[in-house]
């Protein structure tokens, strides 16, 4: 769990409030990019709380908006702040920040999905070996529902590889998220909410909800609340394997969340040899075949993936193989072979 930290000296001068800003420079949350803005600033300073003390630290905000968690975030005394916003429209409020926090904002156009410079953003001193302590570098953002779920799953990977704006060390996330993925990303073995980002993200990090926030807190409301996360990466992740390799267990063993896990199991291996296989990975991996997919425990999965790894070994072909081409392959032959009757019949 994140720790609060101490009230820094620095306070940012007096402005507009946020409502002010959005009327001065007609803003408005453009439902195409799924913007809401939160503009009650005690909830603003409780998410950079929890992403513990910021003092003299090197944040990137993703998504900043008109600017509310950036007001918190100076207030919280860093030493610098990097905003990555993808609309323009907003830029002219932060800029009104960034000149009341001389030589602490940078302001980057960019999207997040396809900004890759946060693995040189940072100044070279910062830097931590991955067994060290997390270094003073924070990512903190109030993300669109739109690109919360691909955002983290790349992050997750850069984590695995231990690259991008986790390069410097073991870098912590504070985010939002709509409760249910927010429920998904923490939820335990056995619970309803169980899924692919359950796995994914516990296997990399320590994940812990800190707080929710009612819908109606932003503008415009959505129909969610909003759940805030915390993520610090494990020194030693729970599964030693691949990301993708991870991945497409994972997602395969998903697939069908509602039956016996055997059935996404099957969907790893070519149709030929596919009931065999399972049936082969499940008895070296010691997985109960008539378990759920929520029910099983990240050691299951870690099993899962050691034998996988090593039938991928054996077989070099199979990694590549893709159960939803071979589905579609299936269906354009019988959908020629349709045609095909239909022309004899003219």
């Amino acid at each position: 769990m994140a720790a609060s930290g101490p009230v820094a000296a620095f306070r940012l001068p007096p402005l507009p409030t946020i409502g002010e800003i959005i009327k001065l420079f007609k803003l408005r949350a453009e439902k195409q990019l799924s913007q809401n803005f939160l503009l009650d600033l005690r909830l603003t300073d409780k998410i950079v709380r929890n992403a513990g003390s910021l003092k003299d630290a090197h944040v990137c905000e993703v998504g900043p908006g008109p600017g509310g968690i950036t007001r918190s975030i100076l207030n919280a005394g860093v030493a610098e702040l990097l905003l990555i916003e993808k609309d323009p429209r907003f830029f002219p409020g932060l800029q009104m920040l960034s000149e009341a926090a001389p030589g602490k904002v940078r302001i980057v156009h960019g999207d997040i999905l396809t900004y890759n410079k946060l693995g040189q953003a940072f100044p070279k001193h910062l830097l931590k070996n991955w067994e060290d302590d997390p270094p003073d570098i924070h990512i903190i953002g109030n993300l669109p529902f739109s690109v919360s779920t691909p955002l983290i799953i790349k992050w997750l990977e850069n984590i695995s590889k231990r690259d991008g704006p986790f390069s410097y060390g073991r870098t912590q996330m504070t985010l939002t998220f709509q409760k249910e993925v927010g429920e998904r990303l923490t939820a335990s073995t056995g619970t309803r909410q169980r899924s692919r980002l359950s796995i994914m993200s516990q296997y990399l990090c320590t994940v812990h909800k800190c707080f929710m926030i009612p819908g109606c807190a932003f503008v415009p409301k959505p129909e969610v609340d909003v759940s805030v996360v915390h993520f610090t990466p494990l020194v030693q992740p729970k599964i030693e394997q691949p990301f993708k390799l991870v991945e497409k267990v994972v997602q395969s063993v998903f697939q069908f969340r509602r039956k016996y896990c055997h059935h996404g199991v099957r969907i790893l291996f070519p149709e030929a040899e596919r009931l065999e296989k399972a049936e082969q990975m499940l008895m070296l991996a010691d997985v109960d075949r008539t378990l759920r997919p929520t029910q099983l425990s990240m050691f299951h999965f870690k099993s899962l993936c050691d034998v996988y790894r090593k039938m991928c070994d054996e077989d070099p072909n199979l990694f590549a193989y893709n159960y939803r081409h071979e589905l579609a392959e299936k269906r354009k032959r019988k959908k020629g072979k349709f045609r095909t009757n239909n022309d004899d019949l003219i």
